[in-house]
């Protein structure tokens, strides 16, 4: 059997209606995999026509992860979770993370329902002794002055992979992670729609382009199936050596 071969495999991608999320939600789908996704609107058909969104052949519910209710009320569609794809994030910019209700409602996002979703599922994945991946940032390796919430929620991200990695082992669970770099989707469209600064970043990736989905989406692969076995609590930077 393929180490990637995910046939037969259960995986959710909260955050999978479009992006980094909705380009690994079909990367499990195109190696067999059973595919549910989380996402904001109301039902999949809200997504069409949405740049970088294709919810063809993925289940789908809304919810929003800011609310921890929500969370905690949601009905998982299947009975067994292999994996669990953590790849929910927001952004605030013109400095709106400096206010409370910025700060409040990225960390509420990007930090808080991380832990949220992970304890919400961690008997089926116990049960399956399956796997969760975090997608984080290289934000949360360095300073973000335009963006505390941000940086600080994936710093916390980073962290939290490490904690639950090493919690969860015991019960057959690995918590590892990945760190993109500048990737193309809507929540970088304050780089990418401006020449001049999609010139300038760029200009500082080593490997001369932005990141795509799907170079996100190889990395989770990896991480989520047997290669990585002896993978726990790791976030591997995926950034063309822009963190560098």
């Amino acid at each position: 059997m393929n180490d990637t071969d995910f046939t037969g495999k259960t995986v959710l991608v909260v955050g999978g209606s479009s992006g980094i999320g909705n380009g690994i939600a079909h990367a499990f789908r195109e190696r067999g995999g059973r595919v549910h996704v989380w996402g904001t609107r109301a039902t999949a058909a809200d997504y069409d026509g949405v740049e970088g969104s294709d919810l063809a052949g993925l289940g789908y519910t809304r919810v929003d992860v800011g609310e921890p209710d929500e969370i905690e009320a949601a009905q998982a569609p299947f009975e067994t979770l292999d994996v669990l794809v953590l790849s929910q994030g927001i952004v605030v910019y013109q400095r709106g993370e400096f206010e409370r209700a910025g700060w409040d409602k990225v960390v509420a996002v990007n930090l808080d329902s991380l832990m949220h979703c992970c304890r919400k599922f961690h008997e089926p994945l116990k049960a399956s002794r399956g796997s969760i991946v975090i997608i984080s940032s290289i934000s949360g390796l360095g300073a973000n002055r335009g963006n505390p919430a941000y940086a600080a929620s994936k710093a916390g991200a980073i962290s939290l992979t490490r904690t639950l990695g090493q919690a969860w082992a015991r019960d057959g669970v690995r918590v590892n992670g990945v760190a993109p770099g500048l990737v193309d989707t809507k929540l970088t469209k304050v780089t990418t729609e401006h020449p001049r600064r999609r010139e300038a970043a760029v200009a500082a990736i080593p490997a001369g382009r932005m990141g795509l989905p799907a170079d996100m989406a190889g990395a989770v692969i990896f991480l989520a199936s047997p290669l990585a076995s002896y993978v726990n609590g790791q976030t591997l930077a995926v950034d063309g050596g822009l963190s560098l």
